[in-house]
């Protein structure tokens, strides 16, 4: 469904990313694996992707710096020849209610989760409107669609994630490059896991299909948005939280 395609997916060392990457290579792509400070995790998925016989590679970047984005794409596409699909993953949390979030706390947030999908983007517009050809696919979330007590800063950044997607939609889509938004429910990841068992049911309660999606939930639909088969789908938000946004 994939082969020959390379794609760069954010945030790829654990979690959902890590889903993700190894989702794209069993597919048939290659995987530039973009991590902040997890370089073992990173290490580890590069090596479970070149047991599939693809080609992976793990790259440290902070994908709130602008000028580092610019250098990670330029060098990865020399390495790679090109580069057609991005999946803009990675995210960070700073919790709280507003009465008690720093400044440095909204901005740190805004900064990763929002102006580092802008950054790749950005420096990835050229080199795909001159292959005329691309996938986008931004991960959002519920919280970003229904807001979330304690999580303004959050919710904020990736309800921001879905007016960039839209924007950049429109922008692309007479080159043959589409983007889109998945936006994750609750998942079964070690954040998650963190959380106290009174908070888990709280949150499964919420949920009409009552439980926890998985890496692997968000990872084939990310597949399906990179693959010809969504050729003729663009500016959209699929919502894959077990029912929580109806």
């Amino acid at each position: 469904m994939l082969t020959g395609k390379v794609a760069l997916v954010t945030g790829a060392g654990r979690g959902i990313g890590r889903g993700i990457a190894l989702k794209l290579a069993e597919y048939g792509a290659d995987v530039i694996v973009n991590y902040n400070g997890s370089e073992e995790k990173a290490k580890e998925v590069v090596c479970e992707i070149e047991k599939m016989g693809r080609k992976a590679i793990a790259v440290q970047c902070t994908v709130a710096d602008y000028e580092a984005c610019g250098k990670m794409i330029d060098d990865m596409i020399k390495e790679f020849g090109h580069i057609d699909i991005l999946v803009n993953n990675a995210g960070i949390t700073r919790d709280n209610l507003v009465v008690k979030m720093t400044e440095t706390d909204f901005d740190e947030v805004i900064q990763t989760n929002l102006k580092g999908t802008f950054n790749t983007i950005k420096h990835m517009y050229r080199p795909f409107i001159k292959q005329r050809s691309g996938r986008i696919i931004n991960l959002s979330s519920v919280s970003g669609i229904l807001g979330n007590a304690g999580q303004a800063n959050y919710a904020a950044s990736k309800a921001g994630v879905i007016g960039l997607t839209k924007s950049v939609a429109r922008e692309l889509a007479s080159r043959n490059i589409t983007v889109n938004a998945v936006a994750p429910g609750y998942i079964d990841t070690d954040m998650t896991q963190a959380m106290t068992d009174s908070a888990r049911e709280a949150v499964l309660s919420q949920i009409p299909l009552k439980r926890a999606g998985t890496p692997e939930d968000i990872a084939e639909t990310v597949a399906f948005l990179a693959s010809d088969k969504a050729g003729y789908i663009t500016g959209q938000v699929l919502s894959v939280d077990g029912g929580m946004a109806i």
